[in-house]
């Protein structure tokens, strides 16, 4: 009996290892990081009523959908306000504010 006592009174066993925080890698990069953050860098510096015209062959296998969603995300924290749009195997980003009238 004074052995259940004993094991009552101790935690259970974890299941997952414990890790330090300050360890972690906090910043979400992924595979197509770079691509994206060279447009985002080039919609910066983007002239007014300009769009960037990126084939979609030249962006390594990555779906426009996927594209699209990766350029948004960078864009908003970056904030830029962007538009996008998609033919014949083109993807053209530009910033919503530089967008021409007429």
């Amino acid at each position: 009996m004074a052995i259940e006592r004993k094991t009552k009174n101790l935690p259970p066993m974890a299941k997952y290892r414990q890790v330090d925080i300050a360890d972690l890698k906090t910043g979400r990069h992924g595979k197509h990081h770079s691509l994206v953050q060279g447009i985002v860098q080039e919609l910066v510096t983007l002239k007014p009523g300009s769009a960037l015209e990126i084939p979609l062959v030249d962006v390594g296998g990555i779906g426009l959908a996927n594209l699209r969603s990766a350029v948004h995300r960078a864009a908003a924290s970056n904030n830029l306000n962007i538009e996008t749009v998609a033919d014949d195997g083109k993807f053209y980003v530009w910033r919503a504010d530089s967008k021409q009238v007429g």
